[in-house]
């Protein structure tokens, strides 16, 4: 899917929200509750800290995903909100969000970047698998939770 636009927004933007929504629909239909009660902070995803992405085709947003500084070294990104509307999956919309959220972070002086999963999330983790992500011990608000699986990968 060539065709796809990435473009940089807010976190708090309206189309980043809706889209964010629609991912933690998605986490709820999987896992039940509200989908990720991790605290995100819409500051965590400014410039130099963090970054929000959206995917769009012909106008319309298609996915997301951003990333925000993890640790204290201000060498680790951590990837949030990753997402992709379910009439585009299996398009690439996952894949060229993931290059520009790990784009952006290397842009940003990151070396190294991390996240999180759960197990009822069959095609996530196989494409992290496929972009050369591999476990690591689960860190974060649910690194003690059953069905957690951790990821990283170097920059």
């Amino acid at each position: 899917m060539s065709d796809i636009e990435i473009r940089v927004l807010r976190f708090d933007s309206e189309v980043a929200q809706r889209l964010v929504r629609a991912a933690l629909a998605d986490l709820a239909a999987r896992y039940g509750g509200s989908g990720d009660d991790t605290p995100v902070d819409a500051a965590e995803f400014e410039p130099p800290d963090g970054a929000f992405l959206v995917a769009y085709r012909d106008g319309e947003p298609l996915g997301c995903g951003g990333w925000r500084s993890h640790g204290d070294t201000g060498e680790v990104a951590e990837v949030k909100r990753m997402y992709t509307a379910p009439a585009a999956r299996g398009r690439g919309v996952a894949r060229a969000v993931l290059a520009a959220v790990e784009r952006s972070a290397r842009e940003q002086g990151r070396k190294r970047i991390v996240l999180e999963c759960g197990d009822r999330q069959p095609e996530a983790i196989a494409m992290y698998q496929a972009a050369g992500y591999e476990r690591i011990p689960n860190f974060g608000y649910y690194r003690d939770a059953p069905g957690c699986v951790s990821f990283g990968r170097t920059l």
